[in-house]
């Protein structure tokens, strides 16, 4: 099958890519991440399915209004709204860290947007190291909470210098720290109204109705697969295995010698579980 060029766009709030054919795979990054965090995975997955990166609003290249919601409530609806605006359907939402818990809101938007007359767009949900339940705070997301502290560390230290510390503390291979990736996660930081994006989203990680939000959870009853590296240090593999449980149709899929950045320390070993996963889906559908 063809694979359709590389577009990029953006709406009012997102920027995003487009390349593939096939059912359409939404990636949505982690805090202080991007979309080209996916990019290790695309080119094995771009032969048959549809994968549409992301910038959430206020990172990587996507609009950063002083006035927007950096929450991830916000962010979701944002999310959403893009979905219908494409018209997407048959739709796997990927998310990681951050992403990964707006994942499961966009799920549950989807999902009672469909129930009230929309189309079903939602067929698979896969989070890699997912945000899901309450949890220790991570240091750098803590350190970011401190308005004036951050502020001033953000604008005065040296970007790459930042971004290389706080990978060194998320990884358990140390080669996953390049100086592309440093780069990458660097150079928005150089911008002040990302950077303050960056600070408001911080201090609302976690919704206010967190307790509301998982006990939802189990409603997303469509196939869906947890990937976690075993000594991820910042959303451990107990929150994983606790996901897994609680989604009817979930599967733990665990990558052993792995931190926080799943794709970014085994892209290949992570890739083959989920194309695994997709394929199996895929194929279901047309039997």
């Amino acid at each position: 099958m063809a694979t359709r060029p590389l577009m990029m766009s953006s709406n009012r709030s997102l920027a995003w890519s487009r390349t593939g054919t096939g059912s359409p795979i939404v990636f949505l990054h982690g805090y202080g991440a991007r979309r080209s965090h996916w990019s290790p995975w695309l080119p094995g997955l771009a032969n048959d399915y549809e994968c549409l990166t992301v910038d959430l609003p206020g990172f990587g290249e996507a609009p950063a209004p002083a006035d927007a919601d950096y929450s991830p409530g916000g962010m979701a609806l944002t999310v959403i709204d893009w979905i219908e605006e494409l018209d997407l359907a048959d739709c796997t939402i990927v998310g990681h860290s951050m992403g990964g818990g707006i994942a499961l809101l966009v799920a549950l938007g989807l999902m009672d947007r469909a129930a009230e007359g929309g189309r079903s767009r939602l067929a698979a949900l896969v989070s890699v190291a997912g945000a899901a339940y309450p949890q220790r705070e991570p240091p750098f997301v803590h350190l970011s909470r401190q308005r004036w502290v951050a502020g001033l560390g953000f604008a005065l230290l040296p970007k790459r210098w930042l971004v290389r510390m706080a990978m060194r503390q998320i990884v358990v291979q140390p080669d996953a720290v390049t100086p592309e990736r440093v780069e990458a996660y660097a150079e928005p930081m150089r911008s002040a109204a990302r950077r303050r994006a960056f600070l408001d989203c911080a201090r609302r990680l976690v919704p206010a109705d967190i307790e509301a939000f998982t006990a939802r959870i189990p409603e997303i009853d469509v196939p869906a697969l947890c990937l976690w590296g075993r000594q991820d240090p910042v959303i451990p593999l107990a929150i994983g295995q606790r996901l897994a449980q609680d989604l009817p149709q979930g599967r733990l899929a665990i990558l052993d010698r792995c931190g926080h950045q799943v794709v970014e320390e085994h892209p290949e070993a992570s890739l083959a579980v989920v194309r695994e996963f997709l394929d199996a889906r895929r194929n279901q559908s047309t039997d």
